[in-house]
């Protein structure tokens, strides 16, 4: 069974349901938002979570901008207030690209719809905005599965592969990026283990990833984070794969902290090292990692674990939420639109053009 992350109930006067991943495993929890502060709550929380995700959830944000617009009498005044929403909603997450991705899109849409619809009353604009967001949304659906097509044949029968963080559905509104991979090599025939690092401090590969796996019959192991090295000198690793968060124009690709370390390891151990992610998530400004921007979480996700503290009072905590693993460690970059090996700047051009 492959779950669904997150849906729009309704029509223009609808809301965002989604599932409450900072409850999971232990309770499954469906919550709704029903205005633009509780998207960017659900966000910046991270009740809502992964790349892809993100920027679907962005994209009804501006949904429910529009249900209740404070001063809007008029299509052009919506677009003010799109606009400043564009601006509150891109403060939550500064990392992923997708978030702006969806945010830009959508504005443009509106913009191209004012511009083809000059005399549109602010119902009609209103339309437009979530039939939009249901094309981002059900694009996304569709660039999962290509992913996992095009990269299942990666997968070996009879293999161990080590995934980090969660790159499954909970993280897209299809069925997930890095595990689409793994879920279309499942659907083939392939028996295969899957090792999942933990990802302190906020467990998403033991909550959320296992927790796919597990519901979709794979065979699933979770360890620590400090053990992923140990295991590859074993031999019990013949793959790591990763989503991504942003990739820079030259491959350079930023998911969430921990992802460096595996590939460093990796290529010591000769293990082939693949990033799954959508072409959304390239960012073609930027021409490489380092200057991709890392979102600093509170101290308080390191002070405290399973809510009881477990670093003295007034220690300084470093909680960077991602880090960059650098292209030249990376074996494959997988998309919707295909394969990019052994990734560099003229290869992803050429890919996305």
């Amino acid at each position: 069974m492959i779950v669904q992350a997150l849906k729009w109930v309704g029509g223009i006067d609808g809301y965002l349901e989604y599932i409450d991943q900072r409850k999971l495993p232990g309770k499954f929890v469906k919550r709704r938002c029903q205005n633009i502060r509780q998207v960017h709550h659900a966000l910046k929380t991270l009740a809502i979570r992964g790349a892809p995700a993100i920027g679907v959830c962005a994209a009804y944000g501006l949904v429910l901008a529009v249900q209740i617009s404070a001063g809007a009498n008029n299509v052009k005044q919506s677009l003010s207030i799109l606009k400043k929403s564009c601006r509150y909603l891109s403060s939550s997450r500064p990392t992923a690209v997708n978030l702006f991705w969806a945010l830009d899109r959508i504005i443009h849409a509106v913009e191209k719809f004012i511009a083809d619809h000059p005399k549109a009353n602010l119902q009609a604009l209103r339309k437009a905005i979530l039939k939009e967001a249901n094309a981002i949304y059900q694009e996304d659906v569709e660039m999962c599965l290509r992913i996992g097509r095009n990269g299942q044949k990666f997968i070996k029968n009879g293999g161990g592969i080590l995934t980090h963080c969660n790159a499954g559905a909970l993280a897209t509104a299809g069925q997930g990026t890095a595990l689409s991979v793994i879920f279309e090599a499942h659907k083939k025939g392939k028996r295969f283990k899957v090792y999942v690092d933990e990802t302190r401090p906020l467990l998403q590969g033991a909550r959320l990833t296992a927790w796919e796996l597990q519901k979709a019959g794979i065979d699933v192991v979770v360890i620590c984070d400090n053990m992923a090295g140990w295991l590859m000198k074993q031999g019990k690793i013949d793959a790591v794969i990763t989503g991504a968060d942003r990739i820079a124009a030259n491959g350079d690709a930023a998911n969430k902290i921990g992802t460096y370390s595996l590939s460093i390891m990796a290529k010591e151990h000769k293990i082939p090292f693949f990033v799954a992610a959508p072409s959304s998530s390239f960012d073609m400004s930027i021409k490489s990692g380092v200057e991709i921007p890392i979102e600093q979480r509170p101290a308080d996700e390191v002070r405290f674990f399973a809510g009881k503290k477990t670093a003295p009072d007034g220690v300084d905590i470093y909680n960077p939420a991602f880090d960059v693993t650098e292209a030249q460690n990376i074996t494959v970059i997988i998309t919707e639109k295909g394969v990019i090996e052994k990734p560099n700047a003229d290869r992803i051009a050429q890919h996305l053009r």
